[in-house]
C-alpha cells in the first residue's frame, strides 16, 4: 500500500495550479483524442468547468477569450482544436513587457521637491508683468517652507534667493528685491492653528459635559 502512495514531486508540473490537477488531466485527455470533433466536445466541457471554477471571471470583459487562452497555456500549445477566437501566438502570450521608464530626476536641492522646478519653468516662460512678480515670490515662500520643513531652523531670504536664481539657471533674480518672504512662524503656523482649534472644541466640550452634569437634578 505505501508503494502505491504518489508524491507531488513525482507528478505532472502544473502549468496554472489554481485549475488544480484534475483539470490539467483533462486537458491531457483532450490531447489524446484522435477525431477533431471529439476533442472539440472535450475542450468546450473543459471551458464550462474553468468557468465554474473561476466565477469572477465572468465579470471580466472577454471572459470567455480569456479561458480559451488559458486551455492552450495548460496544453502547452499543443493542442489541435477549433477556439471561436483563434489560436493564440506562444510568442505572444509568453512575451514580457518593456520595462517602464521612471524619471531619472536627481536634483541638487531634494528637499524642494521636484515639483518646484515645473513651477520655476512655468514661471520663466511667462512675460514680465505683476503676475510673473506674484508666482515667483509664491514660489520663493513655497521653497522657504519646504526648507523649513527640512531644517527647523531658521533661514535667511538670500540662501532662498540663491536656490531659486541657480535653479532657473539664472533668469530669474530676486537677490536685490527689497520685497521680503514671509517669515517663518507664519510659513508654519497652519499646524498649530489646526492643533489649537482642536484643542479647544476638546475644552468647550468638556466644559459643556460639566454644565450639564451640574444642573442636572436626582429624583
Amino acid at each position: 500500500m505505501i508503494d502505491d502512495l504518489e508524491y507531488n514531486t513525482e507528478r505532472e508540473h502544473l502549468i496554472i495550479p489554481e485549475y488544480g490537477r484534475h483539470l490539467q488531466k483533462m486537458i491531457n485527455y483532450a490531447k489524446t483524442r484522435e477525431t477533431k470533433e471529439e476533442r472539440n466536445k472535450i475542450a468546450k466541457a473543459i471551458i464550462s468547468v474553468m468557468g465554474n471554477l473561476q466565477p469572477h471571471l465572468r465579470d471580466v470583459p472577454d471572459f470567455q477569450h480569456k479561458l480559451w487562452d488559458q486551455l492552450f497555456i495548460m496544453a502547452d500549445f499543443d493542442i489541435d482544436v477549433d477556439s471561436p477566437y483563434g489560436e493564440p501566438s506562444k510568442e505572444e502570450i509568453q512575451a514580457r513587457p518593456e520595462p517602464l521608464k521612471y524619471p531619472q530626476n536627481h536634483p541638487k536641492y531634494r528637499f524642494y521637491g521636484n515639483n518646484i522646478k515645473t513651477m520655476i519653468d512655468v514661471a520663466v516662460s511667462w512675460e514680465d508683468g505683476e503676475l510673473k512678480d506674484a508666482l515667483t515670490y509664491t514660489i520663493a515662500n513655497h521653497m522657504k517652507k519646504c526648507f523649513l520643513n527640512w531644517n527647523k531652523d531658521t533661514v535667511e531670504d538670500d540662501v532662498i534667493f540663491d536656490h531659486l536664481y541657480e535653479l532657473s539657471d539664472g533668469k530669474i533674480n530676486l537677490k536685490n528685491s527689497e520685497e521680503d518672504l514671509s517669515d517663518a512662524t507664519s510659513l508654519l503656523r497652519t499646524k498649530s492653528k489646526y492643533g489649537s482649534k482642536t484643542n479647544s472644541n476638546k475644552k468647550s466640550s468638556s466644559s459643556n459635559k460639566k454644565k450639564y452634569s451640574s444642573n442636572r437634578k436626582r429624583y
